[in-house]
């Protein structure tokens, strides 16, 4: 008999401590079961955004692969553009549209528009080799602007080391218009060099040297 009331008291303890604590302990199974099917429910909304975004960019490429476009391409890159950019801004597929829209504007002489695209990207990009592209091509539109001090400006920026073949060529176009022809030798020189530093061909930089000497020659 005192085994089964010590059963009894047994159960009538579990019995109060269910009562007093069941409830908390079946909401705090829910939310944990709320938390992983809500951690996994994000994963797999971020994956679908994605997706989403490299599918639209896809398309942006394909239907501007062609120098030749008609107004209605121009148009429906422009739209796919303006949708990557809305619904996707945080993504590496925002800045590449904005890339190519300022690509697509140049094709258009459109220097104002491929300025605005390229500095926003050069301003709001945490990716260091796709803001430095797009100070690079800031650059190469101030030296069609006639704006070669500006272009120095942009190519003062901390371009990544990946991209300073590059960089010392775009240095050596703008040295050049400034009619600064031993800074343009030198700034070409050092676009070879670094070029094959880092195994990486430069086309037509040994032929502007050949010019730059060709013309000191007839001089």
């Amino acid at each position: 008999m005192a085994e089964l009331r010590s059963e009894e008291e047994q159960l009538d303890a579990v019995k109060r401590w269910w009562k007093e604590n069941g409830t908390s302990l079946i909401a705090g199974a829910a939310l944990a079961a709320a938390g992983v099917f809500g951690w996994n429910a994000w994963q797999d909304y971020q994956a679908g955004k994605a997706e989403a975004a490299s599918i639209r960019y896809q398309q942006l490429v394909s239907l501007s692969a062609g120098d030749d476009m008609n107004d209605s391409q121009l148009s429906q890159a422009r739209e796919l553009v303006d949708e990557i950019v809305s619904e996707h801004d945080d993504t590496l597929y925002a800045e590449l549209a904005l890339l190519l829209e300022a690509r697509l504007a140049v094709q258009q002489d459109d220097l104002d528009s491929a300025t605005a695209a390229l500095t926003e990207v050069a301003e709001s990009s945490s990716r260091r080799y796709v803001q430095s592209l797009a100070w690079l091509r800031l650059a190469r539109i101030a030296i069609a602007n006639d704006q070669p001090e500006r272009a120095l400006e942009w190519l003062s920026e901390p371009i990544t080391e990946a991209l300073a073949a590059q960089q010392a060529n775009v240095q050596g176009n703008a040295y050049l218009a400034l009619g600064q022809t031993d800074e343009a030798r030198d700034a070409w020189q050092n676009a070879l060099e670094l070029a094959q530093q880092q195994d990486q061909p430069l086309y037509g930089v040994q032929f502007k040297l050949d010019d730059l000497g060709a013309e000191e020659t007839a001089q």
